[in-house]
């Protein structure tokens, strides 16, 4: 019945910079983007990368990313052939790995912010 995640849907202060971001460092790629019939929302961008697909969002009025913990989704992870080649990567880029990397045993982890400060975990299986 249940098939898998659809999607992660994100709440942007800037969409072009966000989308910027995904594509430019993760290598999404832009599936659809519109202005819907939605009182709340400004625009959407829905961007791919192999099955996993990112719902960007404009939303009117909305708030700034809290600076501590709260209840609900704390990140989004995305899975690296090679912990070391992608952190080098990411410097290349300009960002900044904030936490890790870690050797867990069976995986290791390591973290990174998006514009918006957002948590984007990078695991290594």
């Amino acid at each position: 019945m249940f098939k898998r995640i659809d999607h992660v849907e994100i709440t942007a202060s800037d969409l072009d910079r966000s989308i910027r971001f995904y594509t430019d460092v993760f290598g999404f790629t832009m599936k659809e983007r519109f202005k819907p019939p939605a009182p709340d929302i400004e625009e959407i961008a829905f961007l791919t990368l192999g099955d996993t697909m990112l719902e960007l969002l404009n939303m009117k009025n909305s708030a700034p990313n809290p600076e501590c913990a709260q209840v609900g989704f704390r990140s989004m992870a995305i899975e690296v052939d090679d912990m070391g080649r992608a952190i080098e990567y990411l410097k290349g880029k300009g960002v900044a790995v904030t936490w890790g990397p870690v050797n867990l045993g069976a995986s290791i982890r390591a973290e990174i912010k998006d514009p918006d400060g957002l948590t984007v975990e990078l695991r290594q299986w």
